[in-house]
């Protein structure tokens, strides 16, 4: 038996022991370079990525079968991202929990906790038992801020194939629970089609300010063929916004954004442009208003 014959999934050392590996075999190899020892009894060949999967897979195979990968770190393993951009310098520690009547884990590489959960808020995911994307949904729009909290829901509703009547069914079960009343608040404006983290806090801040829920992904079209996409709209009365990322920095993705805004334009669209210093303070409100302004009917029915 070789070490180049291991999975490249962690493993630990009753297991390399029954495919053939002597302990002394195993220490040799880690203090050569050719293993990382990532806590007790737990190794993996050297020059894996270190990523949240893995360190995921590290913590399943030092605890029982009772721990549950939850949070931020379940809402990763699903795809969506609810990290603070620093976090991802230094890995935090893999979110986990046990239902009542077991022991959390004490390990430094993982934050254990004791949750109530039903049997189908667990799923297996690359061997791991994971909360699904609905659940997790609902436990990170309890504890997570405001807005991080909204654009990881609306990622997980995308990625998990849940929307609205989905999280407002479950909500009775959270009842008391810390958090809940921010939960029931921004379950009804979870949209699934919701690209990007900044597009859901768009979103976020357009329901906050009282303003209606447009429509995401809208296609316009032009002559019978569908166009241009725009990122929110209200297409009655023709108002759209659009967020611009870091991408729309490039000279080049500008002109195109430009020219594309002209030719909306000519067709009658009302373009508000929402950029990536625009979620605080006065270029906060300055938005939200010419959203309220556009919307404002120039005709209506009554005679008085």
């Amino acid at each position: 038996m070789e070490l180049g014959d291991l999975s490249t999934r962690p493993f630990t050392i009753a297991q390399a022991e029954q495919l053939g590996l002597t302990r002394r075999r195993i220490a040799k190899a880690a203090d050569a370079g050719l293993l990382t020892r990532w806590m007790r009894g737990i190794y993996s060949e050297s020059g894996l990525t270190d990523s949240l999967d893995l360190r995921a897979s590290v913590v399943a195979l030092a605890t029982s079968e009772y721990h549950i990968i939850t949070d931020r770190t379940a809402a990763w393993l699903h795809g969506a991202d609810a990290f603070a951009m620093d976090e991802h310098d230094v890995m935090p520690p893999i979110e986990t929990c046990v239902l009542r009547g077991h022991n959390p884990t004490r390990r430094s590489e993982a934050d254990g906790r004791t949750r109530d959960l039903a049997p189908w808020d667990i799923m297996r995911l690359g061997g791991l038992h994971v909360t699904t994307p609905l659940r997790t949904a609902l436990d990170l729009g309890c504890h997570l801020r405001q807005r991080d909290a909204f654009a990881t829901m609306c990622a997980l509703a995308g990625r998990g194939g849940f929307g609205v009547a989905e999280l407002t069914r479950e909500l009775p079960r959270f009842r008391r629970r810390r958090g809940v009343i921010q939960c029931r608040m921004l379950a009804p404006w979870v949209e699934p089609q919701v690209e990007s983290p900044r597009e859901a806090w768009v979103l976020f801040e357009l329901r906050s300010a009282g303003l209606p829920a447009p429509e995401a992904q809208l296609w316009v079209e032009v002559d019978g063929v569908a166009r241009y996409r725009l990122d929110f709209a209200y297409r009655h009365a023709r108002v759209c916004i659009e967020y611009d990322g870091e991408h729309h920095d490039d000279p080049l993705q500008r002109r195109l954004d430009e020219e594309r805004r002209a030719e909306l334009r000519a067709l009658g669209w009302t373009v508000i442009v929402v950029r990536r210093g625009d979620f605080t303070g006065l270029r906060l409100d300055a938005w939200i208003r010419e959203v309220h302004r556009a919307l404002e009917p120039s005709y209506g029915t009554r005679r008085w």
